[in-house]
């Protein structure tokens, strides 16, 4: 399948229409899962779906126009035409599943779930045609999962920032957090990229992700855990996922493998 020109230019026109789909369909869904959270009094609910549901659609929407860059470079058989293609489908792999967490919990429709598993074909396809081997495939699933999880983890703080200010502290620690965890989860998509590039900044570039995952992680899922629910916390396994690449990424075998020294 590797330098397969034909099938990333098939893949990618399935990208556009998987673009276009996701602008309906969180469209559609905007107003109508803002209006259920605010019926079922979670109006803290309705205003993370407000502010997250836009940003994912910014990001879903467009990756229409990457993906229609992607088509020209497969049609022209350009050699960067399978790295924007899985640019374009780690974004909307984030944009596909996570609409699907409030939309569940609240007992609606998933629908944006067929764009994800759209997203994860097309992202499987794009490493196949460009020869990416089983490790750095490997690497690179794991790192998606820590970027799904640390975006997820960047979401609650916005919730929660709306009912706790009976609580100065945790207040501030929720506007704190939130932008460490998307700054975390921006990282690691990027560090997917650099390991699929074979750039020497990948390592550090990890380990920066890691951590920032951590530092934003940690503190919401402890608290959750002990304080608010007393039972495993959802929001930890964003922390813990990281943790364990950043002692990946800390071996020596790692570093030789992502440096080439």
């Amino acid at each position: 399948m590797k330098n397969n020109h034909k099938l990333g230019a098939v893949l990618s026109i399935l990208g556009v229409l998987t673009g276009i789909l996701l602008f309906y369909l969180l469209a559609s869904q905007y107003n109508l899962l803002i209006a259920v959270k605010t019926a079922a009094g979670r109006a803290d609910e309705a205003t993370s779906v407000r502010i997250t549901h836009a940003v994912l659609g910014w990001l879903g929407t467009s990756t229409t126009a990457i993906w229609a860059a992607v088509l020209y470079g497969f049609l022209q058989k350009e050699t960067w035409a399978w790295f924007w293609g899985t640019v374009a489908a780690t974004l909307q792999l984030l944009a596909g599943f996570f609409p699907a967490i409030p939309a569940m919990d609240s007992h609606l429709p998933m629908p944006t779930l067929s764009a994800f598993g759209i997203g994860l074909v097309l992202w499987f396809g794009m490493l196949l045609i460009g020869g990416v081997g089983r490790k750095a495939m490997a690497l690179t699933f794991v790192a998606g999962l820590a970027y799904v999880l640390t975006f997820i983890d960047g979401v609650a703080p916005i919730a929660k920032y709306t009912t706790s200010h009976d609580d100065p502290f945790w207040n501030g620690m929720y506007v704190m957090s939130q932008q460490v965890a998307w700054w975390g989860a921006a990282a690691w998509a990027i560090f997917i990229f650099a390991v699929l590039r074979n750039q020497n900044w990948a390592l550090p570039l990890g380990i920066f992700a890691a951590v920032m995952s951590m530092l934003a992680g940690y503190p919401l899922g402890l608290h959750n855990a002990l304080v608010e629910v007393h039972r495993f916390s959802m929001f930890l396994p964003a922390p813990i996922l990281s943790t364990l690449l950043l002692i990946y990424l800390l071996l020596p075998s790692t570093r030789r493998f992502l440096t080439g020294s």
